[in-house]
């Protein structure tokens, strides 16, 4: 007779978990309502109710339960039966999956049998918990070996294998082998190795200072220079004092990187933001040595075709070209890009090895370079050809989303040795490009036959190069303060959602637990839109409890990064508040960004006339200020539906406006 009863009681289980998925699913699910948008009066007054969060208590051991009221119990006696049925059989299979453990046997020792030394030792170690920078060491170092001339094809050291604090180290055995089969060309270091397929970074013993003596050698030469700037950190990813490290003789050209990731606000909202990176570099003092400017996405493509030609109309070939910019601006990403485009010699992408790349700054650390190919007028007519019957493919084919980001484009290849004209064509992935993805096998075996091959002295002869050079550290950048673990979530790899929020005066938003803003005075709402990495959480709350929820939900899901025990808040740089007040512009165009460093930024959108009073709290030590005007003015127009009783909006995946 239980029977029949627990059938039912699955069964009306079943449904209401159907019932749920279909109203989750029409929840997430984007339709015509999602795309409208709504105003909020400022002179009403709203109420809104704050979850108190500071007296939560967590259970590291389980996770906390789903909100709403528990479902209804069925009959008792024939659950306790059931479940008790199931925890015998959850004992008896995993009774039956127990290996008989060394530890767990009976051991009995004499005088004659002493225990194995090995059992007693294990018994001794203890599990060293994981540190920013510690890593295991595979192999061992040998000092009395002698440095190498050969440099690490990913990061451009040094190849040796004296101490692995040192760029450039190999284990003695691995670096032994490789001189004495003569394969040392093409190899690549440990720490290379361990960025690329395991995603681990590794301290060294470098300062910033270094780094920047690496890119002053190009001074006495001529170049031209290309400046990466990180459009996720305007202003600040513009070196300042460039024209003096590189010298006032050197022509330079600006590429704004990670244009994919930024949504449209507005029509022509690339040439807006061109205009202030222009303004920018201005205020920078780079003068009439700045020679063009372009906004490019290093690992979609975009943009890439149209920053070729023009290098190979102005700059052609008078001399060697240098990337130049702030630490995880993009360089290497750019470099890898160009090496497989008609910027490099046709066989030399065949030869020389891509560089290594990962979220971390500082992953460069020498001069990685491959030969530029010499833009005659025929090369050039065949290259216009290419581009125009790509053109027309595109035009008549229906373009699809990208799911990289908002814009994207193609890199191709008109001239490629030992292979026929109908497959000059050469697909661009995306995938290969971005840090933290394993390569396949195809890659891996290219790669690998890279070492076997050699440019001959007649193709490098008189021949002009473009150079990778490491990335110039920032003392206040917010990278500088994070784990690995922290920074692969909180800097932007996809397109960015825009999250927009109304507030209220005496009310809290924190970005993650790296950013904290109040809303002190103001007589009207104002919103709060904030363009940051997905996998970063947002939450609002009362002034009166934000000290509170910051002391009791630092490192744990709520807030997100930094993550981590006790230990690493400690750790973890206090916030130091700043206050800032900006003048409204209207409900449809922000008043100005509070920028995250190179984590994003939030725009402000307030009432004309208004004059909002705002206190930001920051990590100490690191840069985090307004910046006016906003680069997307009129993001708070992408919002959403508004959620009831809530101070947030529905997000809505904008479309890219070119």
């Amino acid at each position: 007779m239980w029977t029949g009863s627990l059938c039912r009681t699955l069964w009306s289980a079943a449904r209401s978990a159907r019932t749920l998925s279909e109203l989750g699913s029409r929840c997430l699910t984007p339709g015509p309502r999602s795309q409208r948008t709504c105003t909020v009066d400022p002179n009403l007054e709203e109420r809104f109710v704050f979850a108190d969060l500071t007296d939560l208590k967590y259970d590291p051991a389980e996770d906390p339960p789903p909100p709403g009221p528990l479902p209804s119990a069925p009959p008792a006696a024939p659950l306790q039966r059931i479940r008790s049925l199931q925890r015998q059989i959850k004992v008896l299979q995993a009774a039956s999956q127990l290996e008989l453990q060394p530890d767990s046997s009976i051991q009995f020792q004499d005088a004659n049998f002493p225990l194995d030394p090995e059992l007693v030792a294990s018994k001794r170690k203890k599990k060293r918990k994981s540190q920013r920078g510690e890593h295991k060491i595979f192999g061992t170092p040998d000092a009395d070996e002698p440095l190498s001339n050969t440099c690490c094809s990913g990061c451009g050291a040094l190849l040796h294998c004296t101490s692995p604090e040192v760029p450039g180290y190999l284990p003695s055995q691995k670096y032994k082998s490789l001189v004495q089969e003569e394969r040392l060309d093409g190899a690549t270091c440990q720490r290379c190795f361990l960025l690329t397929h395991h995603q681990r970074a590794l301290s060294l013993q470098m300062s910033p200072e270094e780094y920047r003596d690496v890119v002053r050698q190009i001074r006495n030469k001529k170049a031209l220079v290309l400046l990466i700037v990180d459009l996720l950190d305007l202003p600040a990813s513009i070196v300042p004092d460039l024209p003096e490290l590189v010298g006032s003789n050197k022509k330079i050209v600006v590429i704004g990187n990670k244009i994919d990731v930024l949504p449209g606000d507005a029509p022509n909202y690339l040439q807006r933001i061109k205009r202030q990176l222009t303004q920018y570099c201005q205020d920078a003092g780079f003068g009439a040595q700045l020679t063009d400017v372009h906004l490019v996405s290093a690992k979609t493509g975009f943009g890439i075709e149209g920053l070729i030609s023009s290098l190979q109309a102005s700059w052609r070939y008078k001399g060697d070209v240098y990337l130049v910019g702030g630490a995880n601006a993009g360089k290497s990403t750019l470099f890898n890009t160009l090496l497989e485009s008609d910027y490099c010699k046709s066989r030399a992408s065949d030869v020389i090895s891509k560089a290594t790349i990962s979220p971390w700054p500082g992953t460069t650390l020498n001069l990685l370079r491959f030969p530029i190919i010499n833009p005659t007028p025929y090369r050039m007519f065949r290259r216009r050809e290419r581009l125009r019957s790509k053109e027309e493919l595109v035009e008549s084919e229906p373009s699809k989303p990208s799911r990289h980001g908002y814009l994207s484009g193609h890199v191709g290849r008109t001239f490629r040795t030992g292979v026929s004209r109908h497959q000059d064509e050469i697909d661009f992935d995306p995938d290969s490009l971005a840090f933290g993805e394993q390569e396949d096998e195809r890659v891996n075996a290219s790669a690998a036959s890279r070492s076997v091959e050699q440019l001959t002295l007649n193709e490098l002869k008189d021949a002009h190069w473009l150079y990778d050079t490491p990335g110039i550290l920032k003392h206040s950048d917010i990278l500088a303060v994070l784990t690995d673990q922290e920074v692969k979530l909180l800097v932007p790899t996809k397109a960015i959602v825009p999250r927009t929020f109304v507030l209220k005066t005496g009310m809290s938003l924190f970005v993650g637990g790296v950013a904290r803003i109040d809303f002190l005075q103001g007589e009207k709402s104002c919103w709060l839109s904030v363009l940051a990495s997905a996998q970063v959480p947002v939450h609002v709350t009362s002034l009166e409890k934000a000290d509170a929820v910051y002391q009791k939900h630092a490192g744990r899901r709520l807030l997100g990064v930094p993550i981590g025990d006790a230990q690493r808040i400690e750790s973890f740089p206090r916030l130091v508040p700043q206050e800032l007040q900006l003048e409204g512009r209207g409900p449809l165009e922000a008043a100005g960004d509070i920028t995250l460093s190179s984590a994003g930024w939030v725009a402000v959108t307030a009432a004309v006339g208004e004059l909002p009073l705002l206190r930001l709290h920051s990590p100490e030590g690191v840069h985090m200020g307004l910046r006016t005007p906003s680069l997307l003015p009129h993001i708070v127009s992408l919002r959403g539906e508004r959620l009831r009783k809530s101070p947030a909006y529905k997000t809505a995946r904008p479309t890219a406006l070119k």
